[in-house]
C-alpha cells in the first residue's frame, strides 16, 4: 500500500517535535495520518522545512496565526520552505485523489496568507489553539467527518487499485492496466482527481516507494534511481541521507 513520507529532518536541527498519527478504521480510504510540527521553545536559526512529493492534499492549521489556513498540496518535486524559528502546525494528510477540488479549490505549497475560501477552517484553526493533543485530534475526526458527509471527500477507487498493487507498477502502462483504464482514461481520471498526469504521479510513487525500501524495486537500475532521486529532491540518494532523516 501507499505510505508517503510527507517530510524528511535536518539532522543538524533539534528541537523541532514531529508527530504522525493515524486515523481511526472507518476513516483510513481517505486520511493518511494526522500531523503536529511545533517548537516548544525558539530556534537558534530559521528552520528549513524538506516537504517530500507525496501526492497527497492537505489541510494546514497554522497554531500561531488562526487566519493563516487553508487546503494545499506540493508538486512533483520537493520544495524547501523556511518555517522560521518558532512555529506550531496542525495537519491533516489526505490520501491522493480523496479530495473533490471542483467543491473546495487547492492551493500549491505552504498556506502563508489568511484563508479566503468558504470551508470553516479559521473558525477551527481559533477552536483548536491551546486545546489538548487528544481533544484537538477529536475536532480534527470530527471535521473530517463532516466533509465526507458533505461530498468534499470521497474514497478514490482508481487510485486504491493502484495503491493496493503498487510494487508491481513500473510503467503508466502498468498503472492503466492495474485501475483497469485505457491510458486516455487514466490520463483524465487522475489529472481530475490528484491534479496529476499519469506520468507525474508514477514519478511520486516511485520516490516514496525509495525511500521506504529498495530503490529497485521501482527504478531500472542504480543509475536511474539516483538521477531521478536527484531531480525530485535537488540531492543524491547519498548527500541526502547524510543531510536528512525521513
Amino acid at each position: 500500500m501507499y505510505n508517503p513520507k510527507g517530510n524528511s529532518k535536518d539532522k543538524t536541527t533539534d528541537g523541532v517535535l514531529f508527530t504522525e498519527t493515524a486515523p481511526p478504521e472507518h476513516l483510513r480510504g481517505i486520511v493518511h495520518r494526522f500531523l503536529s510540527l511545533r517548537t516548544p521553545e525558539p530556534l537558534p536559526a530559521d528552520y528549513r522545512f524538506h516537504a517530500l512529493p507525496d501526492a497527497c492534499t492537505y489541510i494546514v492549521f497554522d497554531q500561531r496565526t488562526p487566519e493563516i489556513t487553508g487546503v494545499t498540496r506540493l508538486s512533483a518535486s520537493a520544495e524547501e520552505l523556511n518555517l522560521g524559528r518558532s512555529f506550531h502546525f496542525l495537519n491533516i494528510r489526505f490520501l491522493p485523489g480523496v479530495w473533490q477540488r471542483d467543491r473546495a479549490p487547492i492551493s500549491h505549497g505552504l498556506i502563508d496568507q489568511p484563508y479566503l475560501g468558504t470551508l470553516p477552517l479559521k473558525d477551527i484553526n481559533a477552536a483548536l489553539i491551546g486545546q489538548t493533543p487528544d481533544a484537538q485530534q477529536t475536532a480534527l475526526i470530527s471535521f473530517v467527518e463532516d466533509l465526507h458527509t458533505r461530498g468534499i471527500l470521497i474514497a478514490n477507487p482508481v487510485t486504491e487499485k493502484i495503491f493496493a498493487r503498487i510494487d508491481t507498477i513500473h510503467s503508466v502502462a502498468d498503472m492503466a492496466a492495474t485501475a483497469q483504464l485505457s491510458p486516455r482514461q487514466l490520463q483524465r481520471v487522475l489529472k481530475q482527481t490528484t491534479g496529476f498526469t499519469p506520468h507525474d504521479f508514477l514519478k511520486v510513487l516511485r520516490l516514496q516507494q525509495s525511500l521506504g525500501g529498495e530503490p529497485s524495486l521501482s527504478y531500472a537500475d542504480q543509475s536511474h534511481f539516483i538521477h531521478a532521486f536527484r531531480r525530485a529532491t535537488g540531492y543524491t540518494p547519498g548527500q541526502y541521507a547524510r543531510k536528512f532523516d525521513v
